[in-house]
């Protein structure tokens, strides 16, 4: 059983567990992720690593509530425990000395980009980050991304906070600005890593993504995590999840994304009637 530290609810919906993991810990890297499952009867999902702590033992996980086993997830507190805990997981970032290094963020995938910022930034670059929402509600881990940065640029969909509008607009000045840039990393929603990568391939900056495919046991056996780089099938969980984002077959991985909604809805629908709870409650 691995126990919860520390819970923390982040902004709606998405919130932060410390986990006690000494041997996960111990190993972590920038880029990685854990697989988890909170029960003997709960399905596997895959989480990014967050941060770390080798002397503490400890894991960071960010999680939003998605389908059933995140609200699951989300019920948990402080003194709870996980049945499982695997990880590291997946092949750590590759991180060297490029010159400056843009880290673009989607969402609460600020998560993931802070321990990769921070790493390039320990190995000399020159980080400039940008943090991308829908509105100033879902913003957070701000300050912690402008900590590891040289620049942090913040927008939003709606204009609610800082500037308006999508991250790939101020990533787009920037390719076209006097500044060489060396490097692209972009972790987020699928929708947006692809756009971000047509935006960097006029310009030829090496563009690295991060890809969320359906993942279920972690380890390359099953196969679910399939997906098509350069016409070449690669498995998330072993050969990434970071690949070039000019290789992605981007709508063959939003199609198997989208695979399993209805049945994740049916799920969903029968865990709330299961333990009396209404959409108003989650």
């Amino acid at each position: 059983m691995y126990k919860i530290l520390f819970k923390q609810d982040l902004v709606p919906n998405v919130h932060l567990f410390k986990i006690e993991a000494p041997k996960v810990a111990k190993k972590a890297q920038a880029g990685q992720f854990v697989v988890i499952r909170v029960d003997e009867k709960g399905e596997r999902i895959p989480l990014t690593i967050a941060d770390w702590k080798q002397e503490e033992g400890s894991i960071t996980i960010v999680f939003m509530e998605v389908g059933t086993t995140t609200h699951r997830l989300a019920l948990l507190q402080a003194g709870d425990s996980l049945l499982n805990f695997v990880g590291p997981l997946g092949l750590p970032t590759h991180i060297e000395h490029f010159g400056t290094v843009v880290c673009v963020a989607g969402g609460f995938a600020v998560a993931t980009i802070m321990p990769i910022a921070r790493a390039l930034k320990e190995k000399g670059n020159k980080v400039i980050a940008m943090l991308g929402a829908r509105n100033k509600d879902l913003i957070f881990w701000e300050d912690q991304l402008r900590s590891v940065s040289d620049q942090l640029i913040v927008t939003t969909n709606d204009g609610s906070y800082a500037r308006k509008g999508l991250v790939t607009e101020p990533l787009k000045e920037l390719l076209e600005s006097d500044e060489r840039i060396d490097r692209v990393i972009a972790i987020g929603p699928s929708l947006m890593m692809k756009f971000c990568a047509k935006t960097t391939e006029p310009f030829g900056v090496k563009t690295i993504v991060s890809l969320n495919p359906i993942m279920v046991e972690g380890t390359g056996m099953c196969g679910c995590c399939r997906v098509s780089i350069g016409g070449v099938t690669k498995f998330a969980c072993m050969d990434g999840p970071e690949f070039d984002g000019y290789q992605v077959d981007w709508d063959l991985l939003l199609a198997r994304q989208r695979i399993y909604l209805e049945e994740e809805k049916i799920s969903f629908e029968q865990w709330q009637s299961q333990h009396g709870i209404s959409l108003d409650d989650v």
